[in-house]
């Protein structure tokens, strides 16, 4: 059983951890100032690079002319895959899946070649001039039909617990069904970028913008053909990544250097926004068709679901993507009898990739689908069947990967919203709201979250830090993590300030390199501030040790007499310092210096079985929708937001409190409005911000309140007991999706469920709203 954290981790008077300071760029993010990758200015002789993207879904590639584009003014060369001296294979998992299209085509806007030249202006023109011979073959873009003729990308994973076929056939009351799912590009602001700069004897300075340096050093050195030590690859930020940047951009980051190799000349590597999109990965899109045995009372007795993801192309992160959302198809429910089947469908679109939540989102989306259907079927108010099969407060009920759910806060937090949203008197005004008006509706719904925290494969649950205290007392951190705009490294600096009893301003914040801290995890799955955190306290710690004994000397006390606060270290015959106590360490030739490591403990994971404990706690958070549509149209808007999530003890509540919304709202856009369309040659058509809507400040609910719940620690010895908060809240916004459902569903009456899927855009409303308004004139004729 977990056990509560020592009380007197929890009495102790932090003064930097869990104190709100704003990012540490914040300033020169909103100045301009802050420099990312293509604000470096060029080394001379930088050469850019452009891509040669194939026009064909699926074919044959015989032949690429690139004689027309050599000689066009400024281009240096054109790189393909006959031009790779090491592996042209960048598959993060598996392998077979290339940088550069090699004697076959998969997807439009696979990338063929790519142009080098002494400006991008020059490198786009002569990318264009480059022709391709390819031979067309009968692509595949449906996902439904990929899996029917077998064609996957790994072997389909198969969740069982109970007897989920023998409690189907006993249960009172069996409903079925399918949704779809649409998928969401990651349109951070920055795209896809690399600068490669050649040193001496093979070595190379590889700028990437990456949530995942040593996956970038690693695959890029095999590309080369050359040793992991010979690349050093730095990131000081990305704006955005949203896991759009775990996987992608070694593709980017390998041809420029490769372009660097050849030329010995550094090359720029960057993508336009359309190219970007046509490129690069998305969330997978799925198809859920979903089987339901329910007791009279509203017991979910057994559940069997049929997970169809568009894996695109190749691989990718699909397998651990399709396990996430099989590990949170339960969501907050105890399904004592499950069969899940998860499956990657092979098309010929872009390969998929993780994006915040990983495939959890999806997995949610289908259980809360079910519950409303069910509920609606069955005469019920969703929040009521919900309530009967959640999860128990302290039996330790089992999920069907065999994790005892054992520190369950839903009801509580549930509770506390709905309280917050004043849920029993709006929904009769809303009821009455909706009995008066013909055109317009509305709709109410709420949305209760539990998510798993930790990479799925146990290996990725690790990471490392480097801290020097130098003799003035000032202090270098350096850590694994990597900063996207989710201040991971404030936190982590005010992790290490409050070791040391320093202001923060006293931590210089370093750039991610391979260079200091090597073998490093992804920057995802929510554990940056767990991992990096943890990693960077261990080696302050470390070095923290070794100063006491010289302050305790010093100061003429035991070595546990020692405190540090405030800039200095106090015994009870005095006080020195930071700078002193550093100085003095140095002269008695002490090490200021620390290499810190952490691995997460207690999770273990059975990827053949899917069995054991993946996750090493839990986050748990509710959130309430209010949503008006207009029933001529489709459109519609959400009205308010109430949320309420766990953050255990927050190492910054400021930043915090910025995920939070910052995930719902960008969890609204994949619910709401942003829709991928692909015409039927493949090729996507929904590009850039003109075709492809994302939310913007007026699509925020003009209501928005937000709860932090700090009142209950970490159960688990987590960084000063805090907990994940990157992805968890995305998932809250499925609560603007089911209010929508209810809007339309308002239409019946609230007894009929609504055939919505997600994207609810627009079109997609009014025709859930038409197929609603079918189906009560034929009940009425009954």
């Amino acid at each position: 059983m977990n056990v509560r954290p020592n009380p007197k981790d929890l009495t102790i008077r932090r003064h930097v951890v869990g104190k709100s300071y704003p990012h540490d760029s914040a300033d020169r993010h909103v100045r301009g100032k802050a420099v990312y990758i293509d604000d470096m200015p060029d080394l001379p002789g930088t050469l850019h690079i452009a891509p040669v993207l194939s026009p064909v879904a699926k074919g044959v590639l015989k032949k690429i002319d690139a004689r027309e584009a050599l000689k066009m003014p400024g281009v240096v060369r054109v790189l393909t895959a006959a031009d790779v001296p090491g592996h042209n294979d960048i598959a993060p998992i598996l392998s077979g899946e290339p940088v550069f299209a090699d004697g076959k085509v998969a997807h439009v806007g696979q990338i063929v070649a790519a142009v080098v030249a002494t400006s991008l202006a020059e490198a786009l023109q002569a990318a264009h001039s480059v022709k391709l011979s390819i031979k067309e073959q009968t692509p595949c873009f449906d996902v439904e039909e990929a899996h029917k003729a077998g064609s996957v990308t790994l072997k389909n994973q198969h969740l069982v617990q109970g007897d989920a076929a023998g409690a189907m056939k006993k249960a009172s009351r069996i409903f079925e069904g399918k949704f779809r799912i649409g998928g969401q590009d990651h349109f951070y602001l920055e795209g896809q970028i690399a600068y490669a700069i050649p040193g001496e004897n093979g070595e190379m300075t590889l700028w990437s913008s990456t949530q995942h340096p040593t996956e970038v050093q690693l695959h890029v050195a095999e590309f080369l053909g050359q040793p992991a030590n010979d690349l050093d690859v730095q990131v000081r930020r990305m704006g955005g990544g949203f896991g759009g940047k775990e996987s992608q951009p070694t593709i980017i980051a390998a041809i420029a250097a490769l372009g660097a190799k050849l030329t010995k000349k550094p090359c720029r590597f960057r993508l336009r926004r359309d190219d970007d999109m046509e490129a690069t990965g998305k969330r997978h899109g799925y198809v859920i068709n979903w089987q339901a045995g329910l007791s009279d009372e509203g017991r979910i007795d057994a559940l069997k679901v049929e997970a169809m993801a568009n894996a695109g192309h190749v691989a990718d992160l699909s397998g651990p993507v399709v396990t996430r959302t099989l590990t949170h198809l339960d969501n907050c429910y105890h399904i004592p009898n499950a069969d899940f089947l998860g499956v990657a469908a092979r098309t010929n679109t872009v390969s998929n990739t993780a994006f915040r939540g990983f495939g959890g989102p999806q997995g949610m989306v289908a259980i809360e689908g079910i519950i409303d259907t069910v509920a609606r079927e069955m005469g019920m108010d969703p929040n009521e069947l919900r309530a009967i099969n959640y999860y128990g407060d302290t039996t330790g009920d089992l999920t069907p990967y065999d994790q005892k759910v054992e520190d369950n806060r839903i009801r509580d937090v549930v509770d506390r919203v709905m309280q917050q949203a004043d849920w029993a008197k709006r929904r009769k005004a809303i009821d009455a709201f909706n009995r008066k008006n013909k055109v317009l509706k509305k709709g109410l719904a709420m949305m209760p979250v539990k998510f798993g925290i930790s990479f799925n494969l146990t290996a990725l649950n690790q990471a490392g830090s480097l801290v020097h205290v130098y003799k003035d007392g000032s202090v270098h951190l350096n850590h694994g993590g990597t900063e996207m705009g989710q201040g991971l490294f404030t936190k982590v600096a005010q992790v290490v300030a409050e070791v040391f009893g320093l202001p923060l301003e006293a931590i210089k914040i370093t750039p991610t390199t391979t260079g200091k801290v090597p073998n490093t995890s992804a920057t995802a799955a929510s554990a940056g501030s767990d991992l990096n955190g943890a990693a960077a306290r261990n080696a302050a710690e470390e070095i923290k040790a070794r100063m006491v004994a010289v302050a305790a000397q010093k100061l003429d006390c035991e070595k546990a007499q020692i405190t540090f606060e405030r800039g200095k270290a106090h015994g009870p015959n005095g006080s020195m310092t930071f700078a002193q106590l550093a100085n003095d360490c140095w002269f008695q030739r002490v090490s200021l210096s620390a290499a810190g490591f952490y691995k997460t403990p207690k999770i273990h994971w059975d990827g053949e079985r899917l069995k054991g404990r993946p996750f090493f706690y839990y986050t748990y958070g509710a959130a309430v929708a209010e949503v008006v549509i207009d029933t001529l149209t489709g459109e519609n808007r959400c009205l308010r937001a109430d949320i309420v999530q766990d953050c255990g003890k927050p190492l910054n509540p400021a930043i915090d409190l910025g995920q939070i919304e910052g995930a719902f709202v960008q969890g609204m856009g994949w619910l709401t409005c942003e829709e991928l369309w692909w015409d039927k040659s493949g090729k996507l058509r929904t590009v850039g911000p003109s075709t492809y809507k994302i939310p913007g400040s007026r699509d925020v609910p003009p209501h928005f309140k937000v709860s932090i719940l700090d009142d209950e620690p970490n159960r688990e010895d987590t960084i000063f007991h805090s907990k994940a908060i990157g992805e968890p809240p995305l998932m809250l916004a499925i609560s603007v999706w089911l209010a929508l459902r209810d809007a339309v569903s308002s239409l019946s009456g609230g007894k009929m469920p609504a055939s919505l899927d997600t994207p609810a855009t627009a079109e997609a409303v009014l025709f859930a709203v038409e197929d609603m308004k079918r189906r009560v004139a034929a009940q009425s004729s009954q």
